[in-house]
């Protein structure tokens, strides 16, 4: 098993979340770097991609808005003027504008978080029950009745926690504390996403 931070994508996604947080933490909260933030975001669809077939939908999905914040990133250097931009625009809920795909990206980021809490306090060897309540929590209100169908499907060929650790070249032991930096670097940046739309009046449950 290499040892080198490549080869480590956990250690990777909570390390760039750790760099964000600091940013979200400051008082008040920096204007966040669109370039990094956008970096940070596309080491966590690696973990969409080891989920299997139940969070496919969401991969893509996820991916397609992470690539078009990092395209953006190349001129809009920070993320309150990406919001900043669209407001001006009014292309804010257009589809494919960048703070949609931003709401979107950080739902992506809460799933995962939910996800790894659930992980952290689920005992036995199946992912099913933290990936179900992720899912219920995060996107289903989300979701048609097709998707979240397919989705309930889905969760039956998850893998089990050992053979995701195994993809993601992780014991148990290692495991518990990148998935406890993520968590607790993750809220800070989610959190301050989250402020961006309320402090402007743009709501986040769209």
């Amino acid at each position: 098993m290499g040892s080198s931070e490549a080869d480590k994508p956990l250690r990777r996604i909570a390390a760039s979340f750790e760099e964000l947080a600091a940013v979200a933490k400051q008082q008040p909260p920096g204007a966040m770097d669109a370039a990094a933030f956008s970096c940070a975001c596309s080491n966590v669809s690696v973990l969409f991609g080891c989920l299997g077939i139940a969070f496919k939908f969401a991969e893509k999905d996820y991916v397609a808005k992470v690539d078009d914040l990092l395209e953006a990133s190349k001129s809009i250097s920070t993320l309150p003027s990406m919001v900043e931009l669209d407001i001006q625009k009014d292309t804010v809920r257009t589809v494919g504008s960048h703070t949609r795909n931003l709401l979107r990206v950080k739902r992506g980021i809460d799933m995962v978080k939910v996800l790894f809490e659930k992980m952290l306090v689920t005992e036995g060897n199946s992912l099913r029950d933290a990936a179900s309540v992720a899912y219920a929590q995060v996107f289903a209100p989300h979701h048609g009745w097709a998707i979240r169908k397919a989705v309930a499907a889905g969760m039956y060929a998850l893998p089990s926690k050992s053979q995701l650790l195994k993809k993601l070249n992780e014991d148990e032991e290692s495991a518990k504390a990148q998935l406890q930096n993520f968590v607790r670097s993750s809220a800070p940046v989610i959190r301050y996403v989250e402020d961006l739309f309320t402090s402007r009046n743009l709501g986040i449950d769209w």
